[in-house]
């Protein structure tokens, strides 16, 4: 049975993917008032478009462009959403461009932002500086720094002369991780089988080691993030992956990643359901705590959208097979709402780098890591592959065979 209701499913989402229309136009000067579910900064329009495909509910936007004089909300962008799917009303403004998510269009890429900016700052997300002779070779520093994901160079024309040529690295978070976790009696929840693979090197040289955590030990003090985990070893991934994480402890018992950053010492001290450890930079760990369903647990919010399944099981192979979907709850039919049971809710974040804040600043050049441009990331080509292949290859065999399989269902059953 469970078979036959992934089939039923995936069918309905295939259905679904040629019958929303992809709309890549954008409309200058035109905006979509109201109806907004975030605002954050971007450098440009298509920055503000490609966040919006990226978000869970967004549908479509409005981007407030540099020239915008009214106020000083240059460089804001709307993310919108209506129960219609279209915006509620269509207004004419000067300053601003409006468009649509391109969660239906084939062919973009996420990873790739090669525009760089003049006169305009990423302000904050700092991790590292350097002096360069120009914004191309700290554009390349930050290509080549793996957490690194946009940058701003001071040039020539800087106020302050002392500052001129330094190069800001800066960091995002860049991993589909749950903002928030809660304990919830009558839910399972995980993660996507295919957004957390190893980034193995083709050629098999990537040196695999194993997880080395302290149990009941906590490294105290020198805490610059807490994140939810759902393990030390989730934790011990996040560690690994910002840039400054020098060591981290996981308080078991508040699923509590506290990420830590002390050069000059690790104070430790023992303490019950605490873990703790250091990140991996040279090998790769372990991901088994991307293969386990964590009971009782929800991943609260982000819903892409819910469908009724059977299990777990169900649920989990439905969010690998959907290309947006990162993780998922899955509600048993013992929960104590009625209305939600057997519901699996599939969820994503976004992911591209996205700027704290973006100011307009004579002397300053800003811009993105390439790493995306030149050797995308293997869960980001696994991404654009997997909806190819849905859309069309799986399409074309599901309609196929989905008769057949249905009725050995309903046979067997």
């Amino acid at each position: 049975m469970r078979l036959c209701m992934i089939h039923l499913c995936l069918i309905s989402l295939l259905r679904n993917c040629f019958s929303e229309e992809c709309i890549p136009d954008l409309r200058v000067n035109v905006d979509f008032p109201g109806s907004d579910v975030l605002q954050i900064f971007s450098p440009d329009v298509l920055h503000c478009q490609r966040a919006c495909s990226q978000h869970h509910s967004c549908q479509f936007f409005t981007f407030v462009r540099p020239e915008w004089t009214r106020d000083s909300r240059q460089f804001y962008c709307y993310l919108k959403h209506t129960e219609s799917g279209a915006p509620s009303r269509v207004t004419e403004l000067e300053g601003v461009t409006s468009g649509y998510s391109l969660k239906n269009c084939n062919g973009t890429n996420d990873g790739c932002f090669p525009s760089v900016y003049g006169d305009v700052d990423f302000y904050g997300d700092d991790y590292r500086t350097l002096f360069t002779a120009d914004y191309k070779e700290c554009q390349r520093a930050c290509t080549s720094d793996s957490g690194c994901q946009f940058f701003s160079w001071l040039n020539d024309d800087f106020a302050r002369p002392q500052y001129k040529y330094k190069c800001h690295l800066k960091f995002c978070w860049s991993v589909s991780k749950p903002p928030a976790l809660k304990v919830l009696s009558g839910v399972v929840s995980g993660f996507s089988q295919k957004f957390f693979q190893n980034n193995s090197r083709s050629d098999g040289q990537t040196e695999q080691c194993e997880a080395q955590i302290l149990t009941n030990t906590d490294f105290p003090r020198h805490d610059f993030e807490q994140i939810p985990a759902v393990s030390a070893e989730h934790c011990q991934f996040l560690c690994s992956a910002h840039p400054i994480c020098t060591y981290f402890s996981y308080e078991k018992q508040e699923m509590r990643c506290f990420l830590k950053d002390s050069k000059e010492e690790k104070p430790m001290k023992a303490k019950g359901e605490v873990y703790s450890g250091m990140p991996s930079r040279f090998c790769e760990l372990p991901r088994d705590w991307v293969t386990v369903r964590y009971e009782n647990t929800d991943f609260p919010g982000f819903d892409i959208r819910y469908v009724k399944l059977d299990d777990p099981e169900s649920c989990e192979a439905l969010c690998t097979a959907d290309p947006h979907c990162q993780f998922y709850t899955y509600v048993y039919g013992s929960f104590y709402e009625p209305d939600f049971r057997r519901r699996c809710f599939l969820k994503q974040v976004i992911t591209m780098p996205v700027p704290s804040k973006v100011t307009s600043l004579k002397g300053v050049v800003s811009g993105f890591s390439l790493r995306g441009c030149l050797d995308p990331k293997p869960e980001e080509t696994m991404v654009a592959v997997e909806k190819v292949w849905i859309n069309m290859h799986m399409y074309i065999l599901l309609l196929k065979y989905s008769h057949l399989h249905f009725y050995i269902c309903m046979r067997t059953n």
